[in-house]
């Protein structure tokens, strides 16, 4: 088990090379978290490897290697942790080749601010076990 992380703020990864959706994940969760932004899946797993990430937001669609590639090395280096995967293009294929590859969920492009919070939310209190995560991202 994972000890619970409530006295520092959590590492989250951003992936999308896209900078405006980044600017936008950064929006939403920068008031939680410790951001990292990638730019690539490549640059991802980089970050993954050289420093302690908690958290990876990933789009699946990125130029050299995909969101699902990309997790697919991070679990390599760290099985734990939890990794979203965000697409417009939520096929049920997508969504089995994602769960084989242990992604913690996929958000469908466009999502809810709420529905964001809650998935990563979720993610923390599953993976870290800590009680706390649900009331500072309030839910």
């Amino acid at each position: 088990m994972v000890n619970a992380r409530s006295q520092a703020p959590y590492q989250l990864l951003i992936a999308d090379d896209d900078s405006g959706f980044r600017a936008i994940l950064k929006e939403v969760l920068a008031p939680y978290f410790r951001l990292i932004e990638a730019e690539s899946g490549e640059e991802a797993v980089e970050l993954v490897e050289q420093i302690s990430v908690d958290i990876v937001l990933l789009d699946m669609h990125m130029d050299i290697l995909t969101g699902l590639e990309a997790m697919r090395l991070m679990k390599q280096i760290n099985a734990m942790l939890p990794c979203i995967l965000i697409t417009a293009d939520a096929t049920d294929e997508l969504r089995q080749d994602a769960s084989e590859a242990k992604a913690y969920e996929v958000l469908s492009k466009p999502f809810k601010r709420q529905e964001l919070v809650a998935t990563v939310s979720h993610a923390l209190v599953d993976t870290y076990h800590d009680p706390d995560v649900t009331n500072w991202l309030g839910n």
